[in-house]
């Protein structure tokens, strides 16, 4: 994490989703181009993470901006994470961008951070928000797009969507620790927000990096973004020995590669 001290952001109430206190850090860019990094977790992860302290060294060394939260169920945010859904933590994408960032942005996800990243640009283009204008790039490093339908739902054996209809929850097990709670309304509500492979031009650079090796994200979900991505603005790196994390130092930097040269070419 980076050492500036978190502070934390009051969202809602709203007709959706319950009010939530939001746990951020935010450090301003020093050097040109004066750029920030927008980091977004993964499911389960949260910014004190290896990649996002790792990203946040890497920002106060070259002098970008960084900016990470915490999802509510997350970290030092509020809430519980059963009652997290794609659409909640994507309003809280939204607010800590629109609020709390400066200038241009490099936003970054990882896993479900990238389905959320890409989930924030099609919104602020849908509401043709000023703010839209502040995203300079996406990296993505193995974008869970749709993961509630893909990833989960589609991937569920009969008896396992049975269960999750009945109860419920259904507890995922999961390499990285105890079992995800993957609930009903996360599976249901997440069908609000899928891009179901329909053309999707973003406007602006998209690096992907993804493992080749990865159990989580397979490289054919990635490959299958980058057929329904359009406007010539997305590039993939395959990492032959890459698996879900990503997060070893060779892998790091390729990340702080891709993020210089997208830095390099900004023109915003």
């Amino acid at each position: 994490m980076s050492d500036s001290e978190p502070q934390f952001l009051e969202i809602g109430p709203t007709s959706s989703y319950k009010s939530r206190r939001i746990a951020y850090i935010v450090e301003p860019p020093v050097a040109s181009p004066r750029i920030g990094l927008f980091w977004l977790s993964g499911f389960k992860s949260d910014m004190a993470s290896t990649k996002a302290t790792a990203l946040a060294t890497f920002a106060s060394e070259k002098g970008y901006g960084f900016t990470g939260f915490d999802y509510s169920g997350h970290g030092l945010s509020s809430g519980r994470f059963e009652d997290g859904t794609i659409g909640a933590w994507l309003e809280e994408a939204e607010t800590v961008f629109n609020e709390v960032t400066c200038g241009r942005q490099i936003v970054i996800g990882s896993s479900m951070g990238g389905h959320i990243a890409l989930l924030l640009l099609r919104r602020l283009l849908r509401s043709s928000s000023a703010e839209v204008a502040w995203i300079a790039a996406l990296v993505l490093i193995a974008p869970a797009w749709d993961m509630t339908e893909e990833l989960m739902w589609k991937a569920f054996s009969k008896d396992e969507r049975d269960n999750l209809l009945a109860t419920g929850v259904f507890l995922q097990p999961s390499e990285y620790g105890e079992p995800y709670a993957i609930t009903r309304e996360f599976i249901e509500e997440g069908r609000n927000h899928l891009f179901a492979r329909k053309p999707f031009d973003p406007g602006r650079p998209v690096v992907i990096l993804q493992g080749s090796q990865d159990q989580d994200v397979p490289i054919a979900h990635a490959r299958v973004l980058m057929r329904f991505l359009k406007g010539g603005w997305a590039e993939m790196i395959e990492i032959p020995d890459g698996e879900h994390r990503l997060s070893r130092p060779q892998d790091l930097d390729l990340l702080f590669g891709a993020i210089e040269g997208l830095a390099a070419e900004d023109k915003g």
